[in-house]
């Protein structure tokens, strides 16, 4: 087992688990930013891996979580490192298929999506990586659409989606493929986290 830093947690993991990157600590800040003017609710998180965003997006904004990973490993350390973090008791782990661990009429006012964006051709060139972590199919956003599908469905009324992305390019691809409003873009050192909603009533 390691641990290692993020926004002041710390994140226990091993090998068969990827390794959390300290630049996606911006997604947790813009959930924490949000949740200030958001409706009272849980925060939802897709993709979870050993939780340091969702977790940190916890701390700072207070709000209890559900994090959502298929991989019983990643579970385990979630489970884990909610325990470390003081927060066992505001965190529900849900274990499984993202269209499958969730009630029909579940409703968050913010959904962290951290979804798997490389393409699979691309997945050889990070053999330290766990394949499934990173795989996200053959142009890099399967794993995203399904994201967007579960947020489409379990977003509050003017809920707001946070998905990292590999970069602008995958976002604007997306945008073209589905019916979502962009309210904002942040960069990072190699990554991007896009805020969108979806439409209103016409």
């Amino acid at each position: 087992m390691r641990t290692t830093g993020f926004g002041g947690l710390r994140i226990a993991f091993d090998h068969r688990v990827l390794t959390p990157r300290p630049w996606t600590e911006i997604q947790s800040r813009w959930a924490a930013e949000i949740a200030e003017a958001a409706p009272e609710g849980r925060l939802l998180e897709l993709c979870s891996g050993a939780g340091h965003i969702g977790l940190l997006a916890a701390v700072l904004s207070g709000r209890s979580l559900v994090a959502v990973e298929v991989d019983a490993v990643a579970c385990d350390y979630l489970r884990a490192n909610a325990t470390a973090a003081g927060l066992a008791d505001r965190v529900e782990v849900r274990e499984g298929d993202l269209c499958g661990v969730l009630d029909a009429d579940e409703r968050f006012p913010i959904v962290i999506a951290d979804p798997p964006y490389l393409p699979t051709p691309a997945i050889a060139a990070w053999p330290e990586d766990p394949p499934r972590a990173i795989d996200g199919g053959a142009d890099g956003l399967d794993v995203a659409r399904a994201c967007l599908a579960v947020a489409a469905h379990h977003l509050a009324e003017d809920g707001d989606l946070l998905l990292q992305l590999a970069d602008l390019d995958q976002a604007d691809r997306l945008l073209e493929e589905a019916d979502w409003v962009d309210l904002g873009r942040r960069r990072a050192e190699r990554g991007v986290v896009v805020r969108w909603r979806r439409p209103g009533p016409p």
